[in-house]
C-alpha cells in the first residue's frame, strides 16, 4: 500500500492479522493480559506480538500503565482500520466456506463439545428431524478442536460451552447453562452450610476436565474474573477426559468437581 504522499507504507504479512486481532482486543478488554487470556496465549507472547506489530507499522499503538493499556492517538486510528481488515477477512472466510460447502442434499457436518453433544444435541437433532431438516453428521471433541475444525472447514457448524476466539469465525448464544460444584455425600463440603468462596475453589485440588474443555475454560475464566490478582488455579487433583468419568470419580469420593448443571441435573433431581 502507499501513503497519501506516494511513499511506500509498512508491509504487513498474513501473520500480522493475529497481531491486529490481539491489538483490537487489548483495546476492547482494557489490558494485554485480558486479551492474552481471550486468545489463549501467555502474556509475554502477547506482548511480544504487539511489539512486533508496532515495529512493523513504525508507530506506538499502546500506552501501558499500572491500570492497563490504552491506545495512543495513532493506535486509535490503526484500530479503526484493523477492525475493517478483520471484518473483511471474516467475510472472506464465510464466502470461501460457502463456496466449498456441499449441496443442501448432503449431510450437515456438525461438531459439538462433549457436554453439548451428550446433554443438548439429542433433543435438538430430534427437533431438526421433525422439521424435515437435512441429514446430520455429528462429531464430538473438546471445545478447542471444535473451533479449529470449523476454521479448517472440516465441519460447517460447531457448538461449544463457551465462545473462543478464532479468526474468521462468528458466534451466537443459542442456549444457557451454569457451573455447579459437585461432591460426594462423604465429602466435607457436602455438610457445609456456608457458601463456597472463589478463593476456596481456587485453593482446592479439584477433579477437572482437560485443558481445552469448555467446562474447564468457563470455570477458570470465572475464577480469573473473581480473583484477578491471583494465579489460578492450583494443580488439579486429577484431569479426566470426559464428563461421565468425572461424575463417576466424584461420586466415588475422589474429590470435588465443577460440572455443567445440565450434566448433573438427573443426579441432583434424585
Amino acid at each position: 500500500m502507499a501513503t497519501a504522499a506516494g511513499a511506500p507504507g509498512p508491509v504487513l504479512r498474513l501473520d500480522d492479522l493475529v497481531g491486529l486481532d490481539l491489538f483490537v482486543d487489548t483495546i476492547r478488554l482494557g489490558s494485554i493480559s485480558a486479551a492474552a487470556r481471550a486468545h489463549h496465549v501467555s502474556q509475554p507472547s502477547a506482548t511480544e506480538r504487539l511489539r512486533t506489530l508496532e515495529r512493523r507499522l513504525g508507530v506506538q499503538l499502546l500506552q501501558r500503565g499500572p491500570g492497563g493499556s490504552a491506545p495512543t492517538p495513532a493506535g486509535e486510528a490503526v484500530a479503526g482500520w484493523a477492525r475493517g481488515v478483520l471484518d473483511a477477512v471474516s467475510r472472506m472466510g464465510e464466502g470461501v466456506a460457502a463456496v466449498r460447502a456441499p449441496s443442501a442434499r448432503g449431510p450437515l457436518r456438525i461438531m459439538a463439545s462433549l457436554t453439548v453433544a451428550e446433554y443438548v444435541m439429542p433433543a435438538w437433532l430430534h427437533a431438526h428431524r421433525l422439521a424435515g431438516g437435512q441429514p446430520v453428521d455429528l462429531a464430538v471433541a473438546n471445545s478447542v478442536t471444535v473451533g479449529q475444525a470449523v476454521v479448517d472447514g472440516d465441519v460447517q457448524l460447531g457448538f461449544v460451552e463457551t465462545p473462543r476466539h478464532f479468526i474468521g469465525l462468528r458466534s451466537a448464544v443459542v442456549g444457557g447453562d451454569e457451573l455447579t460444584v459437585v461432591v460426594a455425600p462423604s465429602h466435607p463440603w457436602a455438610r457445609r452450610r456456608a457458601v463456597l468462596t472463589p478463593a476456596m475453589l481456587a485453593e482446592a485440588p479439584l477433579l477437572l476436565r482437560e485443558p481445552g474443555s469448555g467446562t474447564r475454560d468457563a470455570f477458570e475464566a470465572a475464577l480469573a474474573r473473581a480473583l484477578p490478582d491471583r494465579v489460578l488455579p492450583v494443580e488439579p487433583l486429577a484431569v479426566l477426559a470426559s464428563t461421565t468419568t468425572l461424575k463417576s470419580a466424584t461420586a466415588a469420593g475422589d474429590g470435588a468437581s465443577v460440572l455443567s448443571r445440565l450434566a448433573v441435573s438427573p443426579e441432583l433431581a434424585r
